[in-house]
């Protein structure tokens, strides 16, 4: 589920875009001020999109779009009231990848969104990342699956990491106690199964028609899909 960042003031704006994108199946976050958004984008490397207003009330989106080029290449999306052809030129001369005028049809945002991430390699579709499901940052200790980084605490992150160094096989609960606590002696097994049930759960969160994890009866877990490890 690629991830759109909105940066907009106008709150009443800011519902219908975020509503038509969440509609057509992209996560979304906002913020009403430039700094913000680009602290956000920052500390998200993984956004798929930027749709960035022009006149923020803590400066100019044509400042906040060479700021964004100073560290990332994300395609940006200009909103704004301004439809002079000059601004329509500046903006895609200085980075810009589209400029939406005000006002617009949420409809027309979204296909341009679309279009431009069809354009960059960038999936719509949750089932069209083919290259891989998961990703493994070891340097972050964070993992990655369908294009979407799960919000895990530090066992989930262990637990999730021990079955995807080798998936489909089979580990049983002992095995993965040993390898995810660092004192299993002090841990029931039961834990794993309750660390288990809340993985799944935020693995659906992402796409809830997949269950990676299988319950093997009586003999353990073992998890499905194709890995990427940096």
């Amino acid at each position: 589920m690629p991830t759109i960042l909105l940066i907009e003031d106008e709150t009443s704006i800011a519902d219908m875009v975020l509503y038509a994108l969440k509609s057509e199946g992209f996560a979304a976050e906002w913020f009403q001020l430039g700094h913000q958004g680009i602290d956000w984008l920052r500390n998200h490397p993984e956004a798929a999109l930027v749709i960035l207003d022009i006149g923020l009330p803590d400066g100019n989106g044509f400042e906040f779009c060479k700021q964004i080029r100073r560290f990332s290449e994300i395609p940006i999306v200009f909103l704004t009231a301004r439809n002079d052809e000059v601004d329509r030129i500046v903006g895609l001369e200085i980075g810009g990848d589209d400029y939406v005028g005000k006002p617009f049809s949420p409809r027309e945002l979204t296909a341009r969104v679309k279009a431009i991430l069809k354009r960059t390699s960038v999936a719509v579709d949750s089932g069209a990342y083919a290259d891989c499901a998961f990703e493994i940052d070891t340097a972050r200790c964070r993992i990655r699956y369908i294009g979407e980084w799960l919000d895990l605490t530090h066992y989930e992150y262990l637990l999730l990491r021990t079955l995807l160094r080798h998936p489909e096989r089979i580990y049983s609960r002992s095995e993965i106690m040993d390898r995810v606590w660092p004192d299993p002696g002090d841990s029931l097994e039961r834990a794993v199964d309750t660390h288990i049930k809340t993985l799944r759960a935020k693995l659906r969160k992402v796409s809830e028609h997949d269950n990676p994890i299988k319950t093997h009866r009586g003999l353990g877990y073992s998890i499905s899909g194709s890995v990427r490890e940096a």
